[in-house]
Parts: C-alpha cells; sequence; structure tokens
C-alpha cells in the first residue's frame, strides 16, 4: 500500500496524531526559546540563569514523565488527550502572566511535561499501537505535526513580536490550543483499540515476549543506548534553545536564522518518510544505528559556519537526523520490547528524552556564562554523536538476533 493510499484510508487516526505532535510545539524548546531574550530581560537573567530554570523546570516534568507517561496504558488517547490540551493551555496562560523568576520554574515544568513530554508521546504510542505493518509509515506521517510547527510557528511569532508584546503572545497560543480540544475529540470519537488491545493485534519483542518496564531496566541494551535517546535531545533541545545567542556569536540577524527553519523542515520531513518506509521494508533494526551520524555532521558545520548560507547547510543536515530519529526510535521500543506495556517503557524513554532536554540548556549555558561560547561546545558534541552511533550499532548488532524472525 503506497503512501497515499495509506493516508486516504486511515485519515482521521493520522489526523489525530499529526494534530497531536503539532500541539506538542508550545512546549517544544524551539518554540518557547523564540521568547528567550525578553524572558531574560524581564526577569535579569543571565544566559546561565535562565538555563538553569529551564533545566530544574524540564527536571521535574522529566521525574513527572515516568508516572504520568505509564497512563498511557490505562486511559485511550482521546480520554488522555482532552485533559493534557487543557492543562498545557492553562500553563500558556499563566506563562503570559507570571509575575517572577521563582513561579517561571513551575510554568515551564507544566510547559515541557504537557507538550514535549505527553503529547509528543499520546502522538507516537498511538501511531505505535493502532498500526503493526505500517507503523513506520504511520508514525513519519503523524510526525509531520512536529515539522509543520517547527516550520511555521517560529516564523509567525518571530514576525509577531516585532509588534505584539510577548506575553500577549503566549495568550495567542492558548487560544490555538483551546480551539484545537474540539477537533481532537471528533477525530478520536471512534478511537481504535486502546491499551489493552487484542491478543491477537498485539506484537511481540525480543525473545518473543512483552516486555514490561522493570525487565527493559534490567536488559543491558537499554543502557547501551542511553546516549542515542539523550543524546539528541539534550543538544538539539541546545540548539534552538541557544539560537539568539548563536546568532549573536555569528552576527547574523534571528530574522534569517528563523528564516531558515522551512528549509530545515523540507530536509526533516523527506528523510521521515524515506525513514518509514525503510523502517518497513528492512526493518528498524538497520535504521536506528545510523541516525546520529547526521545529527554529529551538522554540529561540525555550524560549529565552523561563517554565513548564512552556511548555517542554512548545517541545519538542513540536521534535518536529515531528525528525520530519522523521530521516526525510527518511536518505533524501536515497539519492534524491541512488544507493544502491551508499551506505555510504560516509552515513559521511561521519554521521562530519559525529557532529562536530556534539561541539562541540555543547562550546560550550555553555564558555559556561556564561563565565557565559551556555544559553537565552541559545538565540536565536542558532534564526536558525543558519533560515539552514540557507535554504542547503538553494536548494541544492535548484539541484540538484534532475539528478535522475532518476522521484526
Amino acid at each position: 500500500m503506497g503512501y497515499l493510499r495509506f493516508l486516504l484510508d486511515n485519515r482521521l487516526f493520522l489526523l489525530a496524531g499529526f494534530l497531536l505532535t503539532f500541539t506538542s510545539s508550545f512546549g517544544q524548546t524551539y518554540f518557547i526559546s523564540l521568547f528567550a531574550g525578553e524572558i531574560k530581560d524581564t526577569f535579569g537573567l543571565s544566559d546561565g540563569g535562565w538555563g538553569g530554570i529551564y533545566t530544574i523546570g524540564t527536571t521535574l516534568s522529566a521525574v513527572t514523565m515516568i508516572w504520568a507517561g505509564a497512563l498511557t496504558d490505562r486511559f485511550r488517547v482521546r480520554h488522555l488527550s482532552f485533559w493534557v490540551m487543557v492543562l498545557l493551555a492553562v500553563a500558556c496562560l499563566a506563562m503570559a502572566v507570571v509575575p517572577n523568576g521563582f513561579l517561571l520554574v513551575f510554568v515551564i515544568y507544566a510547559l515541557r511535561l504537557m507538550g514535549q513530554g505527553m503529547l509528543s508521546q499520546l502522538g507516537a504510542l498511538a501511531m505505535s499501537r493502532w498500526f503493526i505493518a505500517a507503523r513506520g509509515r504511520a508514525l513519519s506521517l503523524s510526525s509531520m505535526g512536529f515539522a509543520v510547527g517547527q516550520a511555521t510557528l517560529p516564523v509567525v511569532f518571530v514576525a509577531l513580536l516585532v509588534t505584539v508584546q510577548w506575553r500577549s503572545l503566549w495568550l495567542i497560543a492558548a487560544v490555538g490550543i483551546v480551539l484545537l480540544i474540539p477537533l481532537m475529540q471528533i477525530l478520536l470519537k471512534q478511537e481504535r483499540t486502546p491499551q489493552s488491545m487484542a491478543d491477537g493485534t498485539q506484537s511481540v519483542g525480543m525473545c518473543t515476549q512483552h516486555w514490561t518496564r522493570g525487565q527493559m531496566l534490567r536488559h543491558p541494551l537499554f543502557y547501551i543506548l542511553i546516549p542515542l535517546v539523550l543524546g539528541p535531545s539534550a543538544w538539539g533541545t541546545a540548539l534552538f534553545f541557544q539560537q539568539v545567542h548563536l546568532t549573536e556569536v555569528k552576527g547574523w540577524s534571528l530574522v534569517s536564522y528563523v528564516a531558515l527553519m522551512p528549509v530545515y523542515t523540507v530536509a526533516s520531513i523527506t528523510f521521515t518518510f524515506i525513514t518509514g518506509w525503510a523502517i518497513d521494508r528492512f526493518g528498524v533494526k538497520w535504521i536506528v544505528p545510523f541516525q546520529m551520524v547526521p545529527f554529529g555532521i551538522s554540529f561540525l558545520v555550524l560549529a565552523y559556519a561563517d554565513t548564512i548560507f552556511m548555517a542554512g547547510f548545517g541545519l538542513v543536515i540536521f534535518g536529515v537526523g531528525q528525520g530519522m530519529q523521530g521516526t525510527a526510535t518511536s518505533a524501536f521500543w515497539a519492534v524491541f520490547y512488544g507493544t502491551r506495556h508499551l506505555g510504560a517503557i516509552k515513559a521511561a524513554a521519554a521521562a530519559l528524552m525529557v532529562f536530556g532536554s534539561a541539562i541540555g540548556p543547562g550546560i550550555t549555558g553555564a558555559l556561556i556564562d564561563f565565557g565559551i561560547d556555544f559553537p565552541d561546545q559545538m565540536i565536542p558534541i558532534a564526536f558525543f554523536y558519533f560515539v552514540g552511533a557507535l554504542l547503538a550499532g553494536l548494541g544492535i548488532l548484539r541484540y538484534q538476533r532475539d528478535l522475532p524472525v518476522t521484526a
């Protein structure tokens, strides 16, 4: 079945996945960081101080995700998405009125937990459960919400920021989320079978069993893959979080840099579809080990870039990695650990990912305060990616032999 036919036959469920991932944008770093300059000026924060607040709030959300993410094994996406979107809208309202840096920690916590954490998990988990043979294609199509959000929201909100007060823009974000809630409920009115799917439609993982979260945490492969899960989140988040600082150091205008986002998005979308097709055709085990390499190359390019054109080239390569990572990692957990306890398993992985997105801004912000500009930090970060790719390759090579013959 081709992409177009698959899209038409499953349009309602795929659109629901798309909207879940798109709405997560309001809790993603690339959106929040657009207001970094205004937030630092309003509350008198340095790069390290703002990074520290972001790290604390995001770390708290990572800890909460261990529990909250497991709720996806117990409740339908329709019910969970309603409350998560309501709470995300409330968090946007709170950002519009937050009076001081202390309370800002809790606002960041709510934005990150509901946006990057829960809505991202709901979108990926719904596709992994609702589709088995076409899981790769479903994940690639639904993840277009991330790509569209990243391509459009920064451009729109940076343009509005010229004439509209930054707090008012968060009110607009809250209204946008509220308007999407009824549409989501309509799309999921006849939701496919939730967490307790019939045994005949569940897929098993390694050793032909359904792994629990506890079993996964006792298995060596999970720890081998920690750099692969943590790296893109930590340093990819830092890349967007420090975009104001990066453009200042490089001498580029923020508007020109943000205008590159659609180019980055085209690369991300292209490789999202290629990766989805490759997963269904060859298996996720052959894709995951290579997804870190483009990230490392892109950071090297951006570190040495001296023109906005080279910045665009680096972001295109970064988009290649993002397209691969967004689809392959989501499919990986279902293939290697089964789908019966997928919510709890992905909650652990999501907590690690969210924790990565917490330490990235904190570490890079502190180093900037110590006089090490972000472009200088990007060189060792690139080598982190390359080491993570090597470890993932060795781990999957060792344990892929335990997969069912159809994986």
